[in-house]
């Protein structure tokens, strides 16, 4: 079995839920707290032990290519005034992994977008983490797909629990588990009927994809707005090969809207020692005076 060494970050959106927020600025690059969301997801890359990192780019998304890039004025400036704190803080962002860029002329939907990838994987298994999911966990989501690859050697979906009135929103897992950590899968249904839901494990934005996936993405019809979709890719490869799920145990805060960012800004926060006892009588202060 080869070893997982590559990821790749979608990160082509528009983010017109965030606007006017993102009208100048990549919807990957608002902070949470002190670091930029897709730093988080990164660094949770590199946790995993990835070396080279693709991210699926657009218009519009230098930004991130700056963040991830050594500034030599700002490492300058910083330098002249003695703040080695920050030097360093801001040097190691620069070192952080190999980052390359692609750009996706069209958005033709997450499938497309790890379509455009092929290239920069070639026959290897590899990563894909979404950037709308952010968890903080002891062991790296990552990490803990990567254990289950190495039992499975089949691609990997990474799920956790959502409420069952949830289940409409997400694709859901059918599957059986001996250990409640690694799922055999039966099928994966996307966005089901509440009444009609095999499970409530829902898919979280992390993938170990095997590269026979490019195969299948190359044929596959486009679904819905004429969009090239990546569980529609999985189902077939699990008919062809099999699947397998990840129970990920972490908090995982969902960014993909204004309230999600907002609760992950502020469980982020709360992890910190460094503001979670000012953080939270902040909170008991101001529920008090209303």
């Amino acid at each position: 079995m080869k070893r997982v060494r590559k990821a790749v970050i979608p990160a082509a959106g528009m983010g017109t839920r965030f606007l006017p927020a993102t009208k100048a600025q990549p919807k990957e690059m608002l902070p949470l707290v002190d670091k930029p969301a897709i730093q988080y997801i990164v660094e949770e890359a590199v946790a995993a032990g990835i070396e080279d990192i693709l991210i699926v780019s657009g218009r519009f998304k230098r930004a991130i290519e700056d963040h991830f890039d050594r500034s030599l004025e700002l490492e300058r400036h910083l330098e002249e005034h003695g703040k080695q704190k920050e030097l360093e803080l801001v040097r190691d962002i620069s070192n952080l992994a190999n980052i390359h860029y692609v750009r996706q002329p069209e958005l033709l939907g997450l499938g497309h977008a790890v379509y455009m990838a092929k290239s920069f994987v070639g026959d290897e298994p590899f990563a894909v983490l979404l950037g709308d999911d952010i968890i903080h966990a002891k062991d790296s989501g990552l990490s803990q797909l990567l254990a289950v690859y190495a039992n499975s050697n089949t691609s990997v979906v990474g799920v956790q629990p959502v409420p069952h009135d949830k289940v409409s929103s997400y694709g859901i897992i059918d599957g059986q588990s001996e250990d409640d950590i690694h799922y055999h899968l039966r099928d994966l249904v996307e966005k089901p009927a509440l009444d009609e839901a095999p499970s409530n494990l829902a898919i979280v934005g992390r993938y170990i994809i095997n590269p026979s996936i490019f195969t299948i993405l190359e044929t596959i019809e486009p679904g819905k707005q004429g969009e090239i979709q990546l569980t529609d890719a999985l189902r077939e490869q699990l008919r062809l090969e099999g699947l397998s799920a990840c129970k990920i145990d972490g908090l995982r805060f969902d960014i993909g809207d204004k309230l999600g960012y907002l609760k992950a800004t502020i469980g982020l926060a709360l992890t910190r020692e460094d503001m979670r006892e000012d953080l939270l009588r902040f909170f008991i202060e101001t529920l008090a005076s209303r």
